[in-house]
Formats: structure tokens, C-alpha cells, sequence
């Protein structure tokens, strides 16, 4: 009983740390590793084990297999489908989804969304329509698609080898893919139909902004050739005809907020200032002014330069992006990664700052300058997903051979492991090296894709899942929830066990909700006395069923800031999918896997 005691307080306990957020998820999984070694519930030689779960290899290699795919263009055909035909705007968001569901059952389900996301926003540019009504549906697509298959999402991966646990083969490559399917028509024909109504349509009445987001914050200098020396912010529009918002201004080291449309500019003067990408621009060009980047020094002084010297992209920072809780100055943007800060945007933003104290966080929108030979790489170091084309293809000019290679390698892989050839842990490991050894990514690529909070997380949470199992807590609460359903049919037990799944994936992450609801589905088929299978797919569907909020999942908080969104849009949106998923979900699965 005390063994319990320990393993619940700290379960507990890391799902309030998930929840809140400031401290990285990896490292709240080891956190919670390690209490359970020194407590004595884990012997510390079966501490790391979990880092050799086939569940933790097969993940890596997926990401590795999804970043090939992506760099070599071997799917883009697909995706540029999307913006031809028909305009009419039910049609899109169902293309839009089906395409992002079907890429999403065989890659990474983030992998999936960088593919389709700029699509999505080019597509809503086009049909002069915001892109809040496409990206919300794009993201939830990638998560319903990952349910299709047993690379498609890491709870499906989790839950397959659990299924060893009770005594049966691991669930097989398209096991998944008769309830998977079916949730992602319910989900795709809830949001063609529904689900795009409850999409708040947030756009601007002036110059039909490309992006609902806020605008960009950003800083300008009043060099000794700008055409405004001498001149009041006043003329801005009197003169060149520029609606600019300039919230302060930087001068001699002290700060003017908020400053009077007579206040007459000087040399050296550092504009703060909210403006669109397309406005800084103009603004550039009319009045001499030059942009600075992040790199500042305490008087002010900053790298300098224009607007044609590099190409100037959007970019959305992921979970997982190395800027997260770190400003520009201490990654040292210009130095690292010759990249220029020029603005930032993020919902909610309202006090001035400057560009050098500006912390990170998941969903920031940047506005950088790099130069064009480097915009993948780029891409690829920082974590962050292009949010549309600014005179920069999304698509990649690398050789047909390589594309039809890295497509060759990732079908025969999936036959493999469909025919039970090999297991799936080596069929793609050895797909993952076969990118390498033919050189369709390098080493440095190869380690680069891997999302090693992820793997981390995972590694380290694994034992605790077991814990949860040697324990005999998962025995305990399968025994309250039998208790608690023992005077209603088996299925009113997979309705109750989506439900608390499906809470718990909308607060922490997926796979987490995924490794501590498997003990407790295995130990509900024991004392119920019936198969396994109808419980560990039902952790399946839920675990994937983040919708209610943006900090289920990746993908949930990648749209976040580029569609404008606010935390309650989700559940507003998600909860009636969610009941769906239930409500469909259950009787489906029971209907396959019977028990």
C-alpha cells in the first residue's frame, strides 16, 4: 500500500507540472523516474530500461523516416493538389483534412501539419477567407489521421507492445485502421458540416490581413539618411501615407512610451513599433529608415540592414524549438545561426519590449532575415514550421531519384511490417539508416529530426507506467472503476475509460496519457475477466482525441498564433467532436474487437 501511495503522489504530481507548464515535460518525466528509484518502488538497474522500449526506437525512427520525406519533396505532389480547382470553401477544408489525415497515418503527426500548414494559409489567401478556418481543422486532422495506423501516433505504438503484457502478438501495422478510419470521416464530415461554424472567423476590417494574428513587434532606426529627421510621427501619414503604430521610442537610452503624433524624430532614434511584414517593407523603402535586428548592445546600437539583402520568412516555433524560454541575445540568433531578428508576434502581447529581452515561447510567430540557401536548414535548427510563401518555395529542388528512393525505402518498410516480415521496431530503424546511407539525409540530419524531449519524456515515463502496474495501483483503480460500472454493460466501461483518456491527453502529453491509462486498461480486461483488446484500443482512440485544448498536442498549439486563436476556441470547437469520438468510438471498437 505504501508502494501505491508513492507512485499516485507522483503521478499526481507531474500531471500538475505538466499541466502548468514551466517546467519541460522531459524533464518532469525524469523527475518523476528518479523519486521512484530513490522511494525504492523502481530497482535503479531497471531505471533506464524504458530507453530500450521498442515503443521509444520506433518513434525515433519515424521522425527520422518523416524528416526524409519532407526534405526530399517525395510527397509534395500531393499537397499541391490542394489549391487547384473548385473554390468553393466546404471542398477545400475537406481536402485539406483528408490530404493532412492520410500524410498524418504515415509520419509524424507534426511532420504532417508543416506539410500542409502553409498550403492552408496560401489556400485561405487565395479564396480571400481567414486562415482560422482552415488551421484548427488541418490540426485536429493530424491528430484523427495518426489513429489509422501503428506508426501514425505514439499511443498507438505504446499501446501495441503493451498487448505483449497480456500474453498476445503486438497489434499489427493496420490493426488500427478500421476504427481509425472511421474516426477520421466522423471528424472530417463534423467539420465540412459543423465544426467550421463554431470557428471564430477573426479577421481586420482594414487591408484583409493575410494573418489573424497580432501584428509584428518590431525596431527601427532613424539613421543619419532617413527621409524623417526632422519630421513628427504625424507625418508618417500626412507625408508618405503610412499608417504606423509606434508604441515608443528608444532615445539617449531613454524610453518615450506611448509618444505624441508631434514628437519630432531624431538620429539614432529606435522606433518600437506593431506593423505587418508588408508594411515594414514600405516603410523601409519610403522613408530610409533601416530595420534592426535583436542583437543589441545597452546603448542601443544594433546590427543594421535591408530588406533585400536576405529573404524575409515567417516562421512558427515549435514545442520543441531550442529558443523556448530563452530570448534573442542568450541564443545568439546572429551569431549561431547568421539569422536576423526583425519582429515577433504572439497572441495576447500588449507591454513594450524590446526585440533582445523578448522570450520564446511555443506558437511565437518570428519575422527573420536569413539568407535563402539556408532557409531548410534553418527550419530544421530552430524547430519552426514556414508559415507561407514570401517569394520562397515551400517545395524542394532536390533530384527525382532521391525522392522516389526515400518514397521506395518508407513502402517497402510498411510491407514489411504489415507481413509481419520483421518487427516494426527494426523494419524502420533499418528504413531511418538506409536515409543516411544513401544519402538522402546526413548524420547531422538524421540527429537533427529526432524530437529528443520527446524520446526523452518517453524513456523515463515508460518505467513509471510500470510502476504504476507492479505497484498495484492500476489494479486499484481498475477495481473502482469495475465498482463503479458493475451495474452496466462492458461497453458503459470503455465509455468511462475514453472519457477519463481523453480528459487526461487534453492536459499532459498524449503519449504520457497513453503510458499511465495501459496498466489500468490491462488491469480492467483482468478483473473483468474478458480481452484486453477492446480496452487497450479504446486508450488508443482517446489518447489521440486532444482537442478540448491547444496544450494537448504540438499541433494544437502550432495554429494557435498563425489562426488567431484563443484558449476557449478549442473546447468550443472540440467538444462536440470529442463527444462524437465517444459516442461512435465505442461501440465501433467493440464491434471489431469484441470482447
Amino acid at each position: 500500500m505504501g508502494q501505491q501511495i508513492i507512485v499516485f503522489t507522483v503521478i499526481a504530481i507531474a500531471m500538475l507540472l505538466f499541466i502548468d507548464g514551466r517546467i519541460r515535460y522531459d524533464f518532469v518525466a525524469l523527475l518523476g523516474l528518479l523519486v521512484l528509484v530513490i522511494t525504492g518502488v523502481i530497482m535503479p538497474e531497471e531505471a533506464f530500461l524504458g530507453f530500450s522500449h521498442p515503443a521509444v526506437i520506433t518513434v525515433a525512427a519515424i521522425l527520422v523516416i518523416s524528416s526524409a520525406l519532407v526534405k526530399t519533396g517525395a510527397i509534395d505532389y500531393l499537397v499541391i493538389l490542394l489549391n487547384r480547382g473548385t473554390q468553393k470553401k466546404s471542398v477545400k477544408l475537406l481536402s485539406l483534412m483528408l490530404v493532412t489525415a492520410i500524410i498524418s497515418g504515415f509520419m509524424n503527426n507534426v511532420g504532417a501539419l508543416a506539410l500542409i500548414m502553409p498550403i492552408a494559409i496560401t489556400v485561405a489567401k487565395d479564396s480571400k477567407l481567414p486562415p482560422s478556418l482552415f488551421l484548427m481543422p488541418i490540426a485536429f486532422a493530424s491528430l484523427l489521421g495518426g489513429m489509422m495506423t501503428e506508426i501514425g501516433t505514439p499511443p498507438n505504438l505504446i499501446i501495441s507492445i503493451y498487448r505483449t503484457e497480456a500474453g498476445m502478438e503486438p497489434f499489427a501495422f493496420f490493426d488500427f485502421a478500421p476504427v481509425g478510419i472511421v474516426m477520421v470521416i466522423i471528424g472530417i464530415l463534423y467539420m465540412t458540416l459543423i465544426g467550421w461554424r463554431l470557428i471564430p472567423h477573426r479577421r481586420t476590417s482594414k487591408n484583409e490581413k493575410l494573418f489573424d494574428i497580432d501584428e509584428y513587434l518590431s525596431e527601427v532606426l532613424v539613421s543619419s539618411n532617413c527621409k524623417m529627421i526632422g519630421k513628427t510621427l504625424r507625418d508618417f501619414y500626412t507625408v508618405y501615407k503610412l499608417e504606423i503604430n509606434v508604441i515608443g521610442i528608444i532615445r539617449n537610452g531613454r524610453k518615450i512610451i506611448a509618444p505624441l503624433a508631434n514628437e519630432q524624430l531624431i538620429i539614432g532614434d529606435i522606433l518600437i513599433l506593431k506593423a505587418l511584414p508588408t508594411e515594414l517593407v514600405e516603410l523601409v523603402e519610403k522613408t530610409g529608415m533601416t530595420l534592426k535586428g535583436a542583437k543589441l548592445d545597452e546603448l542601443g546600437s544594433g546590427e543594421e540592414f535591408t530588406i533585400k539583402d536576405l529573404a524575409l520568412v515567417e516562421v512558427v516555433l515549435r514545442g520543441d524549438s531550442p529558443l523556448i524560454g530563452r530570448n534573442a541575445v542568450e541564443t545568439q540568433l546572429r551569431n549561431r545561426f547568421n539569422i536576423n531578428l526583425v519582429a515577433v508576434s504572439r497572441k495576447g502581447t500588449s507591454s513594450i519590449r524590446r526585440l533582445k529581452s523578448f522570450r520564446f515561447r511555443s506558437g511565437d510567430i518570428l519575422l527573420i532575415q536569413v539568407p535563402e540557401s539556408m532557409l531548410q536548414d534553418t527550419f530544421s535548427k530552430l524547430r519552426c514550421l514556414p508559415l507561407a510563401e514570401r517569394g520562397v518555395s515551400i517545395k524542394n529542388n532536390k533530384s527525382k531519384m532521391k525522392q522516389y528512393l526515400a518514397l521506395g525505402i518508407f513502402i517497402t518498410s510498411i510491407s514489411l511490417t504489415t507481413f509481419g516480415v520483421l518487427p516494426v521496431q527494426i523494419v524502420f530503424t533499418l528504413s531511418a539508416l538506409l536515409m543516411v546511407l544513401f544519402k538522402i539525409i546526413n548524420a547531422r540530419e538524421f540527429y537533427d529530426a529526432i524530437e529528443w524531449p520527446t524520446i526523452i519524456m518517453l524513456g523515463a515515463f515508460l518505467p513509471v507506467g510500470g510502476a504504476l502496474q507492479s505497484s498495484g495501483s492500476s489494479d486499484t483503480i481498475a477495481n473502482f472503476l469495475v465498482q463503479v460500472s458493475m451495474n452496466f454493460s462492458p461497453l458503459y466501461t470503455i465509455v468511462v475509460l475514453m472519457t477519463l483518456t481523453m480528459l487526461l491527453t487534453n492536459l499532459i502529453n498524449n503519449a504520457a496519457a497513453a503510458v499511465l491509462m495501459a496498466p489500468i486498461a490491462l488491469s480492467l480486461a483482468s478483473f473483468m475477466g474478458v480481452s484486453s483488446d477492446p480496452l487497450l484500443m479504446s486508450v488508443c482512440v482517446a489518447s489521440s482525441s486532444a482537442f478540448l485544448t491547444p496544450i494537448g498536442h504540438q499541433s494544437n498549439m502550432l495554429v494557435m498564433g498563425p489562426g488567431g486563436y484563443q484558449f476557449r476556441d478549442y473546447w468550443k470547437v472540440g467538444l462536440p467532436l470529442s463527444i462524437l469520438v465517444i459516442i461512435i468510438g465505442a461501440p465501433l471498437i467493440v464491434l471489431v474487437w469484441p470482447f
